[in-house]
């Protein structure tokens, strides 16, 4: 029974008419949302036609559960449904404007992370969201005016079984269209775009759902056996440390500092004839610093913990969500827990809330001593950045807590001050901003400038209290600042043109590795965040082959030179994959089937995958609790306390 044969049975036109209109109009609005907020990568006629027509099956799936109504209630139960479907469009605009991503299950299931996230929101509102909510209005303005009459026949099962029945045809013709221009779309759903961009906004996220509790799932019926695929994998990759390097920084202190949204390519750049960042300008040519000029971050929607994660455990972060949210209490094998067993004392210095990303938790499991967050200092209000604490009086008040640490000591700072939408007081800043029109953009280049600034007093510290000889710094940005709805502005100030190769070249963040008594280079080496814990490792003299890890370390004659994203594009020396699409990174022009590089592009693609689901599979199935590598410790989550002031590990 199609539409046409529930008119003939003569359903009341009423409440059919109502129901016809608020389709349209839900199927219009997000049509238009989803080609003009979102950039999805449409390519050619048919593609624009599956994104035209997926809201329709939506919209007329989930406002039709409203003939399973009586009377007055499916109107109201359609007004319901409609507003909560326009809120949700709503959130993945808002989301997206800063994240160039969607809503994931996690994500709305995360409160801790709101109140902590200061001016942030704000930035991202537009006046003319408004109008999202416009027609939600009007709709109930055509009612009250009896535009449309309430009537409350009861309706006939079969009829509402023919509308419900009608939509879902329009799906899965929706569903069958995409499969054919893309096979495997729900089997091999790395990229969210694809999912929104065949099937529709309202469709991913139930997608998303499913997708979120079959990862729930995996946890449950988990078991040994799962463990030793990835084990042997793990060790299948391992790269030998190189022997110039293995064990030069045997014994000495550790200092990581997350250079947040720090991307490559300020480092050497200058505005207007000025270096934005001299400080780390010089670090680069220090000559006990290596630098890596071709590191990328591998970041998704768990942004600054999804780097903290890769870094401390070298696993990938989720495809939905973040691991340091959802997977908190899993069994890990991280750096403070590793570097335990060699007499390391552990810290993070975070001028934020401890239950930001949930990490008052999540750092138990890594086995951290101490975490220093907001309650351990003074926020003035003229210190007071987005985020908690800016950096200058976050590093100076960090300074007695890092001189009291035990050593040889573990320690990471995460800093905060450069962080979207990089407002900063003029009297603070300290160069000028360009003049693209854009604030944020504009303002990115001050709020560096001012990172730089608080880290090159941190290192004269370091200098002064006679840390800075028997200590390695590992500098690192966490992810992009500038996403691909800045690029023009940036595409003036960088003066080039940024195609699909210096896109993904622009996922590029500095790393930069300071040992004290090394012969520092330029290293051109590709690498991603994964790879740094069996850098570190190595360079401690800890042999590493018995860790799971899915990075290999850097400076290895043995390092595969292959950094996935989380989305399944990959980069490599030769091949770069953007929106599963290959290039050939010295021409810039697409590899084709009959290009000589497109069987290992086929290949490179292939391993990316791999890594990915093998990674997803130990993280979602908390696989590490069947296994503990020889002589080490596991975390005992229970010694560990953050609180103040009753710090059980003595602060």
């Amino acid at each position: 029974m199609n539409l046409q044969s529930v008119v003939r049975q003569k359903l009341n036109r009423n409440f059919l008419n109502f129901y016809l209109f608020t389709v349209f109009l839900l199927w219009m609005k997000t049509y238009f949302t989803q080609i003009t907020q979102f950039d999805l990568g449409v390519e050619g006629v048919f593609q624009h036609f599956l994104l035209f027509i997926n809201p329709l099956g939506s919209a007329l799936l989930f406002l039709g559960f409203a003939f399973l109504m009586k009377g007055r209630k499916k109107y109201i139960f359609i007004i319901i449904i409609y507003t909560l479907m326009t809120t949700l469009l709503y959130a993945n605009v808002v989301y997206y404007r800063y994240f160039d991503d969607f809503l994931t299950l996690p994500n709305l299931s995360n409160t801790n992370n709101f109140g902590n996230l200061g001016g942030s929101v704000q930035a991202l509102l537009e006046p003319t969201d408004i109008f999202y909510f416009f027609d939600i209005l009007f709709i109930i303005l055509l009612l009250i005016l009896k535009k449309f009459k309430l009537d409350q026949t009861p309706i006939k099962r079969s009829q509402a079984i023919a509308i419900l029945s009608f939509g879902l045809g329009i799906f899965c013709l929706n569903l069958g269209l995409a499969e054919s221009d893309r096979p495997q779309l729900l089997t091999r759903g790395f990229d969210r775009n694809y999912i929104v961009k065949y099937l529709g906004i309202y469709n991913y996220q139930i997608y998303d759902a499913y997708q979120t509790t079959k990862a729930n799932a995996q946890r449950a019926f988990a078991d040994s056996n799962d463990a030793v695929e990835i084990v042997n994998y793990s060790k299948s990759i391992h790269a030998e440390p190189n022997p110039r390097y293995f064990g030069v920084a045997e014994g000495k202190n550790v200092i990581y500092i997350h250079l947040e949204s720090i991307q490559e390519f300020l480092i050497d750049f200058e505005l207007n004839g000025e270096e934005v960042t001299p400080f780390l300008n010089r670090m680069k040519k220090d000559p006990n610093t290596i630098y890596f000029e071709n590191f990328f971050h591998q970041t998704a929607q768990g942004k600054t913990s999804d780097a903290e994660y890769m870094i401390e455990n070298s696993f990938y972060g989720l495809p939905q969500g973040s691991a340091f949210i959802t997977r908190g209490r899993n069994t890990y094998h991280a750096a403070p827990a590793i570097l335990k067993d060699y007499g390391y004392t552990s810290a993070v210095f975070h001028g934020n809330g401890g239950s930001f990303w949930n990490r008052n938790e999540i750092y138990k499991s890594f086995g951290y001593d101490y975490f220093f967050d907001a309650k351990y200092f003074e926020i003035a209000d003229d210190d007071r950045a987005e985020y908690g604490l800016m950096d200058k009086p976050f590093f100076e008040q960090s300074e007695p807590f890092l001189s009291s640490l035990p050593q040889p000591f573990y320690a990471k700072f995460i800093t905060i001050t450069n962080h979207y939408p990089f407002p900063l007081n003029e009297k603070l800043a300290s160069i000028e901003k360009p003049n693209t029109g854009n604030n944020v953009v504009d303002g990115y280049f001050q709020t560096a400038r001012y990172a730089d600034e608080a880290l090159e007093q941190f290192f004269q510290y370091l200098d002064e209290m006679n840390l800075l000889e028997n200590t390695v710094i590992i500098m690192y940005g966490d992810h992009h600042a500038l996403s691909e709805k800045y690029y023009d502005e940036l595409s003036d100030l960088l003066d080039q043109e940024i195609g699909p190769v210096e896109s993904a070249g622009l996922q590029r963040v500095p790393l930069f590795i300071y040992v004290p008594g090394i012969e520092g280079e330029i290293n051109s080496t590709y690498g991603g965040q994964i790879d740094l814990l069996p850098t570190l490792l190595h360079l401690l003299g800890i042999d590493t082959k018995e860790f799971v890890h899915f990075g290999t370390d850097l400076l290895s004659e043995q390092h595969l030179e292959l950094v996935p994203f989380r989305n399944g594009d990959f980069v490599s020396p030769k091949i770069y994959s953007v929106n599963d699409n290959f290039y050939d990174i010295n021409t810039g022009n697409k590899i084709t089937e009959d290009h000589v590089l497109y069987e290992e592009a086929i290949e490179l693609k292939e391993k990316t995958e791999f890594t990915l689901q093998l990674s997803d599979q130990l993280v979602n199935g908390d696989l590490l609790r069947f296994y503990t590598p020889p002589e080490f410790t596991p975390v005992d989550r229970s010694k560990l306390d953050y609180s103040v002031p009753n710090n059980k590990n003595g602060y």
